[in-house]
């Protein structure tokens, strides 16, 4: 009997059998991602267009003049980035940090030391303000590292993902980097569209986030902004960035006035981010900062009862992402699993210095609900109850 080409060439293996799609249908209470709102769903399922249609041009506006409103800025560059909030954190650094500058980046969570890593890949120098795992950045220790390195850039962490602390006093971190000249990038992957953030009042220079967080989208378009002060230094550097991809110069191509070619954007993600947007924008952000405190309080109180800790103080407790202490004799990840097998139902361990240590429950955009909080709470106190805890 014969044989076909396809049997006949090596490494060649019969097509896979492979079902339709069906993933679970989860409640999603962890770090990120956070249920996607039905509106989005919908708009990603609408027609493609091309990226340089006349449609589409239309849609990117849209989608800017939203991410301001959402940003609290007025920054012409402000964009989403075609990639995941990873993508926007490195265009970020990448294109701001040149060969041989100095950026100081802080050491109180997992993602201080991304923007280290990648300030290192930048060609930068990286020093560093430190403070503990679970706390904020302290000004006084700021100004300190400013006096002794004189970094060029100065990076810090909004919302902290992994120890649940918002920074305070972002006005008086800013300021003491300006009055030494320094540029300011802020990670606000967890707090755009979740908790009080406002780029131009406040003062920073770059901030960038992800969509899939407080804006209840999925990742994709990763939002970005940057003020006519940062863009004036991107577009003066000497030496080209080393990403090509993530080279703000050549962006500036098609998110500016020129609309020229520079990459097919992901059409889908921006349909899916304008739609989120638009979510936004008729709440209103200010309600929406309300909201995510209000429902989050539900959950910290809710927690308090079970007899369960924050990781962090009152004063600094970010609502987005609620870090909370394992008690003694609990297994963190039994709980983990417990939610997840039998209640569909998503939460997160700790990272780096905190595994094993804290549980990450997420409160964020349309995840940010009481019915949400209510589920979680009471299929929390049952998977406690199974490994004996008792308040």
């Amino acid at each position: 009997m014969s044989r076909t080409p396809e049997q006949e060439a090596p490494g060649h293996a019969e097509a896979p059998e492979v079902g339709e799609l069906t993933p679970p249908d989860r409640t999603l209470m962890g770090p990120g991602p956070s249920p996607v709102h039905p509106r989005v769903l919908r708009a990603m399922s609408t027609p493609l267009v091309g990226h340089l249609d006349p449609s589409f041009v239309e849609i990117m506006n849209e989608t800017q003049e939203l991410l301001r409103y959402t940003f609290r800025t007025d920054n012409q560059w402000t964009i989403p980035v075609s990639g995941t909030g990873s993508a926007s954190m490195e265009a970020a650094i990448g294109n701001l940090v040149e060969p041989g500058e100095t950026m100081l980046v802080p050491t109180n969570g997992y993602f201080g030391g991304r923007m280290a890593s990648m300030a290192r890949r930048a060609g930068g120098e990286v020093v560093e303000v430190d403070a503990p795992w679970g706390e904020p950045l302290d000004p006084a220790d700021v100004e300190a590292a400013f006096e002794e390195h004189q970094p060029d850039v100065f990076g810090f962490v909004h919302a902290e993902t992994s120890t649940g602390v918002l920074q305070p006093e972002v006005p008086e971190l800013t300021s003491i980097a300006h009055d030494h000249d320094a540029y300011v990038i802020a990670d606000s992957v967890t707090s755009l569209g979740g908790v009080e953030l406002r780029v131009d009042e406040w003062d920073i220079d770059v901030a960038y986030s992800g969509p899939q967080k407080c804006l209840s989208c999925p990742p994709g378009a990763s939002p970005l902004t940057l003020n006519d002060r940062a863009m004036d230094k991107v577009l003066d550097r000497e030496e080209e960035p080393r990403s090509w991809y993530l080279d703000l110069s050549l962006l500036e191509g098609y998110w500016g006035d020129e609309r020229a070619y520079h990459h097919t954007a992901p059409i889908t993600n921006v349909y899916a981010l304008r739609e989120a947007l638009r979510l936004v924008a008729e709440e209103g952000i200010e309600n929406r900062w309300a909201r995510h405190r209000e429902v989050a309080g539900e959950l910290k109180a809710g927690l308090g009862e079970l007899g369960l800790e924050m990781n962090a103080d009152d004063e600094f407790w970010l609502p987005s992402l609620n870090a909370v202490r394992v008690p003694d004799g609990v297994d963190d990840a039994a709980v983990i699993d417990h939610l997840l097998s039998e209640h569909d139902l998503e939460i997160a361990s700790g990272l780096g210095d905190l595994a094993g240590d804290i549980w990450r429950m997420g409160c964020m955009g349309h995840g940010a609900r009481t019915k949400n909080v209510e589920f979680l709470l009471a299929t929390l106190e049952e998977a406690l109850n199974e490994q004996g805890y008792e308040a």
